[in-house]
């Protein structure tokens, strides 16, 4: 079957299931059965869709979790030749041995193990050959079938199937460069060098490039090896808070979390096992959040779980995550409806990843918009906890995650936080301040031509005056703010 018939049926059975609210059953099921007969880049953008739980119901982004991004091995002769053009030396004179069998091959790269001259181990990512133009050609016919649908499918202006697309596309074309992979894992290693709860491997810049990267190979227990962990004499309730403090550490102090932390990417290290912790691999997907995100997801996080569903649909609105025409009152409901069944059980038998996602499903008529980083995250936690309940059933997110939001929340509004942000930003800040009167001239010319021309819009003049008297307001403000930095530069040299 080729392409575009496989694009109508996936239209047809797509509209007919999202018209009832849900898909049919099994149809995440075929959805995945055919991504897969596509290949490869096909299945990866089923990977993604499965993290789409703002635009698909949670049984059918479930089904696509099933995909597997395992492929047939390519021919290590050729693995070497890209080497040996990308690092510009052989084989023999970089690696003291290298090993021929594969760790693993997914769709866009090939993982070795060696060990280098000095006796180093480390594991070489190399790219697939031609994957670039692969990709791109892919990305055409992905484009296409979303046009198509989003012709044929009245509905299509909440499902964003162009904007998914593109999502894709920025996600994978970033997996293509693998400076970037090596940049992120980077990053991550730096905000955890000094915890014993993440270890990030070491990335070997002078044997990395856009098609090569070399990394310290891991010695880890795989996160779901509950039996070696327990082998090892690990403190499983420990190591499962770990997991909580690492997802928290890097969305709000770090502002950079790794968003691909299934069990496949995540280890626990062997070392340390009074306070144990994990070693993560793979930061080719990331997220990073705008701070206004960040102060907006703390405070419903806050909400939730003070059962503040008022506060809760307020954010919704005000965030602009729901259409902004929506009755607080009836969403307050709706919220407080999805929640206090769940809240029955005791707090620590309730799944918190999972409790956002009957929040986002039930926003959803609301014409629920959600930016990908939050999709990202919402997804990220699933897995955090998923993986520290597998680990410790009795996991409690809520007596980890209370304290160290309302610390958080607490922090932004201190003197100290906004003395440090003065300092950081004050070149940025005195030059805005300096363009505040000219600003106030420029609007007073303004008024000038148009009074001075008889057709002018009296409308305009009047939204003139009004902004004026604006500016008289902000230049007030503007008097006060410049003393209340000079004060702060002060006090701060």
């Amino acid at each position: 079957m080729n392409f575009f018939i496989i694009i109508f049926e996936l239209l047809r059975m797509s509209a007919v299931g999202l018209q009832k609210g849900v898909f049919y059953k099994h149809s995440g099921v075929k959805l995945a059965s055919y991504l897969e007969s596509l290949g490869p880049i096909f299945t990866k953008f089923g990977q993604l869709l499965s993290t789409r739980t703002d635009i698909l119901d949670a049984k059918t982004a479930k089904e696509l979790e099933t995909l597997t991004d395992n492929c047939k091995p390519f021919r290590v002769d050729i693995l070497k030749k890209i080497v040996v053009s990308e690092l510009g030396d052989s084989i023999e004179n970089i690696f003291e041995s290298f090993d021929e069998e594969p760790l693993a091959a997914a769709s866009l790269a090939q993982v070795h193990s060696a060990i280098l001259k000095n006796g180093n181990h480390v594991v070489i990512k190399v790219l697939r050959p031609n994957i670039e133009k692969k990709v791109k050609r892919n990305l055409r016919l992905l484009k296409a079938a979303a046009k198509i649908f989003s012709y044929l499918y009245k509905e299509s202006y909440r499902l964003k199937p162009n904007d998914v697309v593109l999502d894709y596309q920025s996600t994978i074309m970033k997996e293509l460069d693998l400076r970037l992979e090596a940049s992120n894992t980077n990053l991550t290693r730096k905000n955890f060098i000094d915890s014993n709860e993440l270890y990030i491997p070491e990335v070997y810049w002078d044997l990395t490039t856009s098609k090569v990267m070399v990394l310290e190979k891991i010695d880890g227990i795989p996160c779901t090896d509950i039996e070696q962990i327990e082998k090892h004499g690990i403190d499983k309730k420990l190591l499962a808070e770990n997991g909580v403090m690492i997802f928290l550490k890097q969305v709000f102090r770090d502002n950079f979390f790794h968003a691909d932390m299934h069990p496949g990417n995540i280890f626990v290290s062997k070392t340390n096992i009074e306070n144990p912790g994990y070693i993560a691999v793979d930061c080719a997907i990331t997220g990073s959040l705008s701070n206004e995100e960040r102060y907006i997801l703390a405070r419903m996080l806050q909400s939730v779980l003070k059962q503040n569903y008022k506060n809760l649909a307020n954010l919704f609105i005000s965030s602009g995550w729901v259409n902004s025409s929506t009755n607080s009152i009836e969403l307050e409901n709706t919220l407080r409806a999805c929640c206090e069944p769940i809240f029955e059980k005791p707090l620590s038998e309730i799944e918190f990843g999972k409790l956002l996602l009957y929040l986002f499903q039930s926003t959803r008529q609301y014409g629920l918009s959600l930016q990908t980083s939050l999709v990202l995250l919402q997804k990220t936690l699933i897995h955090i906890e998923g993986m520290g309940r597998q680990i410790y059933p009795d996991l409690d997110f809520w007596s980890i995650a209370e304290p160290y939001l309302d610390n958080w929340l607490n922090e932004q509004f201190s003197p100290l936080k906004l003395k440090d942000y003065i300092v950081e930003n004050k070149e940025d800040i005195l030059l805005k301040a300096s363009e505040i009167p000219a600003i106030i001239f420029e609007t007073l010319d303004e008024i000038r031509s148009y009074s001075s021309n008889k057709n002018a819009s009296n409308g305009r003049v009047k939204d003139l005056e009004i902004q004026l008297s604006k500016q008289k307001f902000l230049n007030r403000a503007f008097g006060i703010g410049i003393i209340i930095i000079l004060a702060m530069l002060l006090i701060a040299f």
